[in-house]
């Protein structure tokens, strides 16, 4: 016979911020729903290893769930569902709600830029009869974490005719892969001594691509002329070609269930592209929501978001006032009812590291999604820092439709910090708050979230479209 509670107890439980493991509260089917939903989600990584493959890959699940390519000035209706795509890197999509735009759209904003090492305007180079590719690291990555692993070559090469050729290396079973060397640790006692971020310097990030020479040639950089035979074979490209092209290496590991329970997910580019997803997925499965649902999959946020691609370029501004015209409304009348999930991950707490964050304040991995007031650095700089009214208006349409959510912090105050698309949301004059998963080892070559965070994440966003 149980006891009991007592007074204290109840009042407890009434009055504390207690959060709890999101697996205790799945419904009855949800489990299943999760795996589904998880599997989905791994395919999507897979096959979105760039900002461009992404961009491809969602076009293609658009379209087959209805989605049309938006063109400028038709008459929209309710339940609409259009898509533009921003150069083949960011893709703008939309479901027509039953009220007009003047009453504002609800957003889910996210990236699908991952940290990577990019080619260099001209990479191939010879040493000692080995040939390397020159690389150049884009976004906040750690250099010591990517050599000695297994890379692909993604991109594509721009011809000056007006081609474009797809590159994917390293994919396929068959496929060669590529890797970075390191020293062995019998001649490492110099380097050792070095800080972890100086003891790989940027230079040193130089991609093994070949070591045999051109059979028959007499002269000088025969091993970089085989290289660059073997591409022009395949791609029919030249040395000058490389000069506009966009190439990155990226990790060959395809996304994975881990841990011995299956209970996460470990895969190269989980920021944010689980976020990414979780907004996609929810918005295909949209029939006629009350407001207008917006999902933006925005490029170089790991870089901050300049350019035309990323998320302060105006061409989300002008996607929305092409949703706007046709119904004569004021876009910027529109953008200040409007209301954003800024959907990028956040840190998971990781008791290896407890040094480095404040555990009230932080997510733990398995208790749901992520809400971050703030991101930012030191003093909340570069963050929007969301109002209390925001942050009250989305827990709300959490807790009404059994999201399990946690509020999350990016590590002690002073430690570091980070940033998202937020503030560049809320400059246009919309509501805006941060929400996603929680990632350990965010920012490196393989990421691990927890399943549950995802799915929870997933119904969060599909809530918001629906409020």
């Amino acid at each position: 016979m149980s006891e009991e509670k007592t007074p204290g107890e109840l009042r407890r439980e009434e009055l504390y911020y207690n959060p709890k493991s999101a697996w205790d509260g799945l419904a009855d089917g949800e489990k299943e729903a999760l795996e589904t939903y998880c599997a989905d989600y791994r395919k999507f990584l897979d096959l979105g290893k760039t900002e461009r493959e992404c961009a491809d890959y969602t076009v293609r699940l658009a379209e087959s769930s209805g989605f049309r390519s938006l063109v400028r000035g038709e008459p929209l209706n309710p339940g609409d569902k259009v898509y533009r795509v921003n150069r083949g890197k960011s893709v703008m999509l939309a479901v027509i709600g039953s009220e007009g735009l003047d009453k504002g759209v609800n957003i889910a904003a996210s990236h699908i830029d991952s940290p990577r090492l990019d080619l260099k305007p001209n990479p191939l180079y010879e040493s000692d009869e080995i040939a390397y590719f020159k690389t150049h690291y884009y976004g906040g990555l750690r250099k010591y974490q990517w050599v000695t692993i297994p890379l692909e070559l993604h991109g594509v090469v721009a011809m000056k005719d007006g081609r474009s050729v797809q590159v994917c290396i390293g994919e396929e079973e068959n496929d060669p892969i590529f890797t970075i060397s390191d020293l062995l640790p019998h001649l490492a006692k110099d380097q050792s001594k070095k800080a972890l971020n100086e003891a790989i310097p940027a230079e040193n990030l130089n991609i093994l691509v070949g070591s045999s020479p051109m059979p028959g040639d007499e002269g000088t950089d025969r091993v970089k002329l085989q290289v660059m035979d073997i591409l022009n074979e395949k791609y029919g490209i030249t040395e000058a070609d490389f000069i506009s092209a966009e190439l990155s290496a990226v990790p060959a590991f395809r996304a994975r269930d881990l841990g011995l329970d299956r209970s996460m997910i470990g895969a190269y580019g989980q920021d944010d592209r689980v976020c990414a997803y979780a907004g996609l997925a929810a918005l295909l499965q949209l029939e006629t929501p009350r407001r207008t649902a917006v999902c933006m999959l925005a490029d170089k946020e790991e870089i901050g978001s300049d350019g035309v691609s990323g998320m302060q370029s105006e061409a989300f501004d002008t996607f929305i006032a092409d949703l706007c015209r046709p119904g004569g409304i004021d876009p910027a009348v529109c953008m200040e009812q409007s209301f954003c999930l800024s959907t990028d991950v956040t840190a998971a707490y990781d008791p290896t590291y407890p040094e480095v964050f404040e555990k009230r304040n932080s997510a733990l991995m398995g208790y749901g999604m992520g809400l971050c007031k703030y991101t930012g650095s030191g003093g909340k700089s570069g963050a929007s820092d969301a109002s209390a009214e925001v942050v009250a208006r989305v827990r709300r349409i959490l807790d009404d439709a059994d999201v399990a959510w946690q509020m999350a912090e990016l590590g002690r105050t002073d430690q570091g910090g980070g940033g998202t698309v937020a503030l560049y949301l809320a400059n246009r004059n919309i509501d805006t708050l941060d929400a996603g998963v929680p990632v350990l080892s965010m920012h490196s070559p393989f990421e691990t979230t927890s399943k549950v965070d995802c799915y929870m994440t997933y119904k969060g966003v599909r809530a918001v479209y629906s409020d």
